[in-house]
């Protein structure tokens, strides 16, 4: 049984870099602190306030969390170093969530970053990988090819979902088509282009029923959230800082069931725990899949947000979600919108900062700052994050205050901010002053922080 948190824990702060395409270009340190320094600015805090850091990657040594939070401050504060595959970063703000909740801090610092290679996703050779045995039922049941092995289980989750439920090709195209189409409002987005449904289609076939614009790139980025306490909320000097603060309501992080290897490829890829760790953060939440007008699901591959618009409990009943895509009900002016910020399948999926991000998207949304992109009067927002191995977190979000939201001018956001623009709907950096403003006042370290803030101002 999933434990509730003995206190209320709200994300504070959120900040995120684009994310752009994996060149060797741009370090995990800088990702990191561009993201962490934006997420300090919007909570209105400097390091010295931080009781705790996660650090969430999945390529790297093992203290590259450290590499990242030195630059910030050196305060001797516990540092923890998170991978769970693709779930790291909602890893990271459950793990975060549990310190608050449980008594153990105040304030977390979150930040997520990955520099990765470009391609298809890299692993060992000389050990056991750890989806082996996931591996293994694929070629079981329905054979081994040669294209990326993620892309063949996803895949053939969705040729069984087909089969089952008579989903058409045209189905899974066209939730890759909306995607794409909502990135076009994200300024982080890593692809920002809309295509036609045929286009999506006539893209070169990965693994049916998937082709190219179906299939989520890798990617390099990070991202950051801040998540306080009841008490720290209410002891901020800034009053009018609760108007931002975002309750996390209900949230699980759930693992594997026997039925992952029940020789269902729909199976295989994690629908049971899916299906408990959404049931497990809705109930805490007091809310049911209906109430939910807004999420952030996990569409590594156009088939896997089909299956997990079932999963969730979004599309009403199992086998049925192919219809709710025929009906537009997962855009705008439908049932539910999904994946505002154009999902992992058009923004970009470097694995440690992509939960940090969908947590950063909703917390604009909730607080009306996403103003070119708003699905108005919200009242809750679901997050969605999986990781085949396997792990998956599910993160009910809600406003402080209990109201829904109600869209804010951009010119009104920098005001409150003090940044003087509104970072939901612009992709900026920042300058040596509001850095100065937000390491730590009493341990810093230029040192630690070579570089790093140069090598950012170069960029922007």
């Amino acid at each position: 049984m999933v434990k509730k948190p003995a206190a209320p824990v709200y994300v504070l702060g959120v900040g995120m870099t684009k994310f752009i395409k994996p060149r060797g270009k741009v370090d995990y340190t800088e990702l990191g602190f561009e993201a962490g320094i934006k997420a300090l600015l919007d909570a209105q805090i400097t390091y010295d306030d931080v009781d705790q850091g996660v650090a969430c990657y999945c390529y790297g040594d093992s203290t590259c969390g450290q590499r990242v939070f030195y630059q910030f401050g050196m305060t001797q504060i516990p540092i923890y170093n998170v991978n769970n595959n693709c779930s790291t970063g909602s890893t990271g703000l459950a793990l975060g969530r549990q310190m608050i909740g449980g008594g153990m801090a105040d304030c977390v610092m979150v930040v997520g970053f990955e520099k990765m290679f470009p391609g298809s996703l890299q692993t060992f050779n000389d050990r056991e990988n750890p989806i082996g045995t996931s591996a293994s039922m694929m070629r079981d049941t329905r054979g081994i090819t040669n294209a990326p092995s993620a892309a063949q289980m996803f895949g053939n989750a969705g040729r069984e979902y087909m089969e089952r439920y008579g989903a058409k090709k045209e189905d899974f195209a066209e939730i890759a088509r909306v995607n794409h189409e909502h990135s076009k409002r994200n300024p982080y987005s890593q692809f920002q282009q809309e295509y036609t449904l045929q286009q999506i289609m006539d893209s070169p076939t990965i693994h049916e029923p998937l082709t190219k614009l179906q299939c989520c790139p890798t990617s390099d980025g990070g991202a950051a959230a801040i998540l306080v306490s009841q008490a720290f909320l209410d002891a901020h000097p800034n009053p009018k800082i609760k108007e931002q603060a975002i309750l996390i309501a209900g949230q699980c992080l759930a693992t594997d069931a026997p039925s992952l290897f029940s020789r269902s490829s729909i199976d295989l890829m994690g629908f049971e725990m899916t299906q408990r760790a959404a049931r497990t953060a809705l109930a805490e939440a007091s809310l049911t899949p209906a109430d939910i007008k807004v999420c952030e699901v996990h569409d590594c591959f156009s088939a896997n947000e089909m299956i997990v618009l079932d999963a969730l409990g979004l599309s009403g009943k199992i086998g049925t979600a192919h219809e709710m895509v025929r009906r537009g009900d997962i855009t705008y002016g439908g049932r539910v919108v999904v994946n505002p910020s154009g999902g992992l399948t058009s923004k970009g999926h470097p694995l440690g900062a992509s939960g940090v991000a969908q947590c950063a998207e909703l917390v604009w949304h909730l607080r009306g700052w996403a103003n070119n992109r708003l699905t108005p009067d919200t009242a809750a927002a679901l997050q969605h994050n999986l990781g085949l191995g396997g792990a998956v977190v599910v993160t009910v979000y809600k406003r402080a205050d209990g109201k829904s939201n109600v869209k804010v001018a951009s010119e009104e956001v920098g005001k409150r901010n003090g940044l003087g623009y509104n970072p939901a709907v612009v992709a900026k950096g920042f300058t040596r002053e509001q850095v100065d403003r937000v390491r730590s006042q009493k341990h810093r370290s230029d040192w630690a922080l070579g570089e790093t803030e140069k090598k950012i101002e170069s960029r922007f």
